[in-house]
Order: structure tokens, then sequence, then C-alpha cells
């Protein structure tokens, strides 16, 4: 509760047309020069500190003159205070008194631009942390945000594009530390590198709840890169590598068993030759071999008897 204390209330100006004070502006300096003239030709000296009072007016209602693009915001300050936020696009007029406040824009304190409402893109650079089993590894996310509070993002954290910046690197070793690189053996969890979709999920919830004091809105965030720390690399590469050259074997060794064991069916089904227990053991030795060898067999010719 009192976070939420805290948070700065958008509000939504109606700012008025800029055509009608523009055109109202013109008039006065029009009249304003008019008057100064007059006073210069005649002797009527009193129109001179009218037409410059109708000239400094026109001049200075011409300030609070403004555009607003699509997608843009104008957060106006007046004398240090929150004034309102226009987000309707055209051409205003507002209070020319007021200022144009973005501590994000890099303007010189932050005045004079405007915010942008636009889909923004992170890029974070890749950090080495530690996953579930303390293995380092770097990884590196892209996040999709954009401004939905203008008020929250300019006056409740200093600069919310550091912010989130910051924001982001803390979420990613939040939740990387949570699981492991790969799956584990019995394969019943997520993994940083197995579950991409819920892995982005449970990183897009951990930094929404991390900025929504800017007023942020999380679209999307996905991981862009994930490997081993280059220390630890080459070793997990063999352990990969070991995993898949035994999942082979035991791919091949099954094929085999069961090619053996078909020939031997067949063998005796068909009554092609009558083989005793040891001569068995010889032959599906030799299949075994033959079927299970990393290279290939070269077969010799018995030219004697079986026996």
């Amino acid at each position: 509760m009192d976070n939420q204390e805290k948070h700065t209330d958008e509000k939504v100006l109606n700012a008025k047309s800029g055509w009608l004070m523009l055109l109202i502006s013109v008039l006065l300096i029009a009249i304003g020069i008019v008057c100064c003239v007059v006073a210069g030709s005649t002797d009527f000296l009193a129109f001179m500190p009218i037409g410059i009072l109708l000239l400094v007016i026109g001049i200075f209602l011409l300030i609070g003159l403004k555009v607003v693009n699509p997608n843009e915001a104008l957060v106006l300050t007046l004398f240090g205070k929150y004034h309102g936020t226009v987000k309707k696009e055209g051409f205003f007029w507002v209070n020319p008194f007021c200022s144009v406040f973005n501590p994000a824009s890099g303007a010189i304190g932050g005045f004079g631009k405007k915010l942008s409402l636009k889909a923004m893109t992170l890029n974070n650079e890749k950090q080495k942390v530690n996953d579930e089993e303390g293995n380092p590894i770097e990884i590196g996310v892209v996040v999709i945000w954009k401004v939905v509070n203008t008020a929250r993002a300019v006056f409740d954290v200093d600069n919310y594009v550091s912010y989130i910046s910051t924001q982001c690197d803390a979420a990613i070793r939040q939740v990387a530390r949570q699981y492991p690189y790969d799956v584990s053996e019995n394969g019943d969890e997520k993994s940083l590198r197995g579950s991409s979709v819920e892995i982005a999920e449970i990183l897009k919830k951990e930094i929404q709840g991390r900025v929504d004091i800017a007023g942020i809105e999380i679209s999307e965030a996905r991981i862009a890169h994930l490997a081993y720390a280059p220390e630890i690399a080459a070793a997990m590469l063999q352990r990969q590598q070991a995993s898949a050259i035994i999942a082979a074997r035991q791919k091949i060794v099954d094929g085999a068993v069961s090619m053996v064991d078909m020939a031997l069916k067949k063998l005796s089904e068909n009554g092609i030759v009558e083989l005793d227990e040891e001569r068995k053991a010889a032959m599906v030795s030799n299949l075994l071999v033959v079927l299970c060898g990393n290279k290939d067999a070269q077969p010799i010719v018995n030219s004697g008897s079986l026996y």
C-alpha cells in the first residue's frame, strides 16, 4: 500500500487547438506593429506602449504552441509541479509557462523533449550468470517495451530507460539461477535451453513486476543468446558428446539384439541349419561384433566343415 501511495497519477490534458491561438497571436503582433508605426509617424505617442505590449503578448502566446506526433506525449510541469500530459496527436496550445519535461531525453535538465509511446526494443548485453546447478553461463535477452503511464515514467524514477535496463539485468539473474541450462536426466523440469517458451513467459512476468513503478509495460521478453561460459564450454561439449554417443550405442545394441533374435528364429523356423547352443553363442557373438562395430566387417569364407 505504501508503494501505491507514492505512485504519480497520470492526468491527461485536453489542450486547446493551436490554430485559433496562432491566429490570435498573429493578430496581436500585427496590431502591435501598426500601433508602433502610427506612434512613430504621428503625435499619438500613447500608441507606442500599447503596441509594444501587444507585441510582447503575441510573441509570448506563440511559446505555448506545441506539435504532438503520433505515439508521442508531452509531459508538462508548471512552476515545478506536474501539470498534465498531452497524448492526443495534433497542433495544440498550452500554458506558455509550462515546461516539457523528460529526464530520459538527453537534453540539458530533461527539458524540451517529447516522450515516446512507441514500442521499443531493449537488447541487453550478454552477462555471465550461474544456473541452478552452479554452471557459469552467458545469457542475453531482448525485451519489447513501451511507456503506458507517462507520469510514473518521468517522475517516479530517475531515468526510465536506464531503470528498465538495470531491472532486466536483475531479472535475468533471478530467473537464470532458478533453472538449469539443460534438462536433467529425468527430464521432468524446465530448463533454460529446452523450455524457451515457458522461460520467456516467466522472464516477462519477472521484469513486469519490477518496472510497474516506472509506468512501463513489457510486451515480450525472450532469450536471444544462451551458451556455456568459455571456461567450461569445452568440458560441457564433451559431456554432451558422450551422452549422444551412449544414446546412439544403446540404440545400436537394441537393434542388433533384435536382428540377431530374428535371424536365429528364421533359421530355426525354416530348418536351414541346426545349431547347438555353443554354435548359437558363437553366431550371436559374431553378429553382434558385425552389427555393433564402428568399422565395416571383413568377411571370411569358411571352406571347411562347420564343426
